[in-house]
């Protein structure tokens, strides 16, 4: 009865042993489509900020394509990259950023993620005189479509006042931006020459964004930088309260960039 007993036991811690190996596969099956879907395919990043608004707006969830300009160490998800030897410290690239697009990227100076529009290549002269954008000597256009009056998430007590603008950078991508006033602190700039392998970030809330034009700003972006490329907004709610004579973006699902 006794070695009935315990072979049943052995059978049974078998089974379950069995089962146990099946999950531990399973799990690690989905840790590693989950770590190669992210690294090499597509990531969602939270935007935290007003920098980028009127494109994007604090609470977007963005999705990325990392495979847009190629690879490096800033590709990896978790900061695993770190892990690389410092000696590896190049780009598997098939692709360049080009002017307009939105990216994600990695920042040495403040060690942070950032998300900014491109807005300079390499060997652009890139400068800023009362608050006009010039790229190689030409003034960049822009059309002014409304005054806006919105709160900040940051200090929601003060109404900011802005002009919506659409501007037309060389080439013919048209995005918005936001302009308080063409005499703030980041409204004089340059004229500076954009090194090769480097790009030119600006964020779309002008007058709000540490971008490539300030002292603590990320400077000119290397590629190897680039984390990825921001295609849509795969979604976001509403973070502000409707008010009479204020602006408040509504909620969006998947619109593109």
């Amino acid at each position: 009865m006794k070695q009935s007993s315990l072979r049943r036991l052995r059978i049974r811690a078998a089974r379950i042993g069995a089962e146990v190996g099946e999950a531990v596969n399973m799990f690690a099956g989905v840790a590693a489509v989950w770590f190669g879907f992210t690294s090499l395919a597509f990531a969602t990043y939270y935007i935290p900020s007003e920098s980028m608004q009127p494109s994007l707006e604090v609470g977007d969830r963005i999705v990325v394509s990392k495979w847009a300009y190629g690879y490096s160490r800033h590709t990896l998800p978790l900061g695993l990259g770190n892990l690389l030897p410092d000696s590896w410290d190049g780009r598997i690239g098939w692709g360049s950023p080009r002017r307009g697009d939105v990216v994600v990227l990695w920042d040495d100076r403040q060690d942070l993620t950032l998300i900014k529009r491109v807005i300079g290549l390499p060997g652009d002269i890139v400068a800023m005189r009362d608050g006009r954008l010039f790229i190689n000597g030409a003034q960049v256009d822009r059309t002014l479509v409304e005054d806006r009056t919105y709160r900040e998430n940051a200090d929601p007590q003060d109404a900011i006042r802005v002009r919506l603008y659409e501007e037309r950078l060389p080439g013919g991508r048209v995005h918005p931006i936001y302009e308080r006033g063409d005499n703030n602190w980041l409204d004089e700039y340059g004229p500076d020459v954009v090194p090769a392998g480097h790009v030119f970030v600006m964020g779309d809330n002008r007058d709000n964004s540490a971008d490539s034009r300030a002292p603590e700003g990320p400077g000119f972006v290397r590629f190897e930088n680039i984390v990825g490329r921001a295609e849509t907004v795969l979604y976001t709610f509403e973070q502000c309260r409707h008010e009479d004579g204020l602006y408040c973006p509504r909620g969006r699902v998947w619109r593109g960039l």
